[in-house]
């Protein structure tokens, strides 16, 4: 809520993203704290204190401050769970389900209604993370430690995945001399049918309908090096395509789409 008091640990993009979209919404945000600084005292004089260092540290970083009954301490970390903000009482999980490649960008995409994934030992850790995301204009979930690292699985797949995916489409464009803007409309029309469809009936191509032949020559075409991955993709969509049917040649093999 404005007036809050909050101190993040951890001077990277998330940190100083998060820092800058609350002080827009009318948090008193201290200043961020970077590598080295003494981290002792941080929990002191703050309502919400945001551990937003790199995965691997933040349970020494929280092992290092001391504890402060009132204060609530938090990570940013995706796939840990609660158990790395030991030993402060009030302990809390915030993650923005979003890509912030600046903390300019960054806090511009925390305040556009982006999704979090919440966690808190208690009522009272559980009411700050859930204010921050109502102060951020944002939309928030609740993911239990044990699920943690599946559901930031999930975040990879749909984020980083989906960029490695492009890359290739790049490179193999390239090599035949087309131009790679020349893809993402198809790239942007196939999320609109899957927000609007969901994945399985958004799928089209020759994995969707049973068409063995086109992939065959698809794998013959490409660079050795790319064949692995094309082939991987080729085996999600076919499961996609055909989950639950049981029937190998339920899509149309006469289908025209992609």
């Amino acid at each position: 809520m404005a007036g809050s008091r909050l101190r993040v640990i951890g001077a990277g993009r998330a940190g100083r993203a998060l820092a800058l979209a609350l002080a827009q919404a009318g948090w008193r945000v201290g200043p961020v704290l970077g590598r080295g600084a003494d981290v002792t005292g941080a929990a002191a004089g703050v309502d919400l204190l945001v551990i937003a260092t790199p995965d691997a540290a933040v349970s020494s970083v929280a092992a290092g401050i001391e504890p402060v009954e009132t204060t609530v301490v938090a990570h940013l970390a995706g796939s840990l769970g609660l158990t790395v903000v030991t030993p402060h009482q009030h302990r809390a999980a915030i993650h923005p389900l979003v890509a912030l490649p600046s903390p300019e960008l960054g806090a511009e995409r925390l305040t556009a209604g982006a999704w979090f994934a919440v966690a808190g030992s208690d009522r009272a850790a559980m009411e700050v993370a859930e204010q921050v995301v109502a102060d951020l204009g944002g939309r928030a979930f609740e993911v239990a430690d044990a699920d943690r690292a599946a559901y930031h699985a999930a975040a990879v797949i749909a984020s980083n995945h989906v960029v490695a995916l492009l890359g290739q489409a790049e490179r193999v464009a390239a090599s035949v001399g087309v131009p790679f803007e020349a893809y993402l409309d198809l790239v942007r029309s196939t999320l609109d049918n899957v927000a609007e469809l969901g994945p399985a009936a958004a799928l089209t191509g020759p994995a969707a309908r049973g068409d063995q032949a086109t992939i065959e020559r698809h794998l013959a075409a490409l660079d050795p090096a790319e064949r692995e991955a094309y082939q991987a993709m080729a085996d999600l969509a076919y499961r996609l395509a055909h989950r639950g049917s049981g029937d190998p040649g339920s899509s149309d093999p006469t289908a025209t789409d992609l």
